[in-house]
């Protein structure tokens, strides 16, 4: 059985997350179901904390939704309002459902002839120069985040240099064959949550052993308060050992602590975490290395976020 997995695809996803930086979430009604005849709504938006809709809404458009049972499935009555986007997805088979985004793309700076170009999302109308025509979409700004700022010309925002927009590409196949210095960063992530109907499965976690991958022990469907969860973090198959792992419960505004927690994963990429409350959590570990696969860029950097309901005892 090959569980849902609905992956949503934007231009690229920022990976490291510092704590100022207005982070993507998802946020379903419910994530455990007692049976096939029901849907769950979705809430998609960048805030600083957790779940609350207060700097920008998520595009919801090229969706794709998988059922336990391999089938694809399709979103329903999507709206994007100023702060969040919503949808629903019927859950009309048994199993784990798989819900989320999976974001890459290649991002990053080079020069031709001495002089500073970048690859990324050109602002404003297209522009000459190679890669032009057509160059809405970057190979890699993030959604609702600025593209990589470039290294000449006044006039950018707060003083900040920006570059000419006839010296962006919008992908890495544009960029010319005399390019020198190449500085490119490959980025990939992904950003879900699970709902289970019925009796939960498992055939969804299997890993892939390329970038970084969740692999529960515990189901993420099977979270409560007074249990421990217990998840893997594997990179291109291996055991992520040392990787920080970020978990926030939502409603901060509504306490004088933010709960965050701060976690490393042992030496078999293994994490526990204990949950203080029932509610939704937003979960996030990232990571850079020297291991792309494109070999025009010299880094890579992964994320994988996950929103995870608790439930009381």
């Amino acid at each position: 059985m090959i569980a849902k997995s609905l992956f949503f695809t934007t231009a690229a996803l920022g990976l490291t997350v510092p704590a100022f930086a207005h982070n993507q979430w998802l946020l379903p009604s419910t994530t455990v179901l007692s049976d096939t005849q029901q849907s769950v709504t979705v809430d998609a938006g960048a805030s600083t904390a957790p779940f609350e809709p207060n700097h920008n809404a998520l595009s919801v458009e090229g969706v794709k939704v998988w059922a336990p049972d391999g089938s694809m499935g399709a979103i329903e009555n999507a709206a994007r309002s100023k702060y969040r986007s919503t949808f629903d997805v019927k859950i009309d088979k048994p199993g784990t459902w798989r819900i989320g985004m999976e974001n890459g793309g290649i991002s990053g700076s080079f020069k031709v002839d001495g002089e500073p170009w970048m690859v990324g999302r050109r602002r404003g109308p297209p522009a000459g120069g190679p890669g032009a025509a057509g160059g809405a979409r970057a190979g890699g700004a993030g959604a609702g985040r600025p593209g990589p700022a470039a290294a000449m010309g006044p006039g950018a925002p707060g003083g900040r240099p920006q570059i000419d927009p006839s010296h962006i590409v919008a992908s890495v196949d544009d960029i010319p064959a005399n390019a020198t210095d190449l500085d490119l960063t490959e980025t990939v992530g992904r950003n879900e949550f699970f709902v289970s109907a019925g009796e939960p499965s498992d055939a969804l976690f299997k890993p892939t052993g390329r970038g970084l991958e969740f692999v529960p022990v515990t189901l993420p469907t099977d979270l409560v308060s007074n249990e421990p969860g217990q998840f893997r973090f594997l990179v291109d198959g291996q055991p992520a050992a040392g990787l920080e792992v970020e978990v926030i419960p939502g409603g901060r505004r509504y306490r004088e602590s933010d709960g965050t927690q701060k976690l490393k994963t042992d030496d078999q990429g293994m994490v526990t975490v204990q949950w203080p409350m029932a509610g939704m959590y937003w979960l996030n570990a990232s990571l850079t290395d020297a291991k792309p696969g494109n070999p025009k860029a010299s880094k890579r950097r992964m994320s994988y976020t996950a929103t995870l309901e608790v439930l009381a005892p």
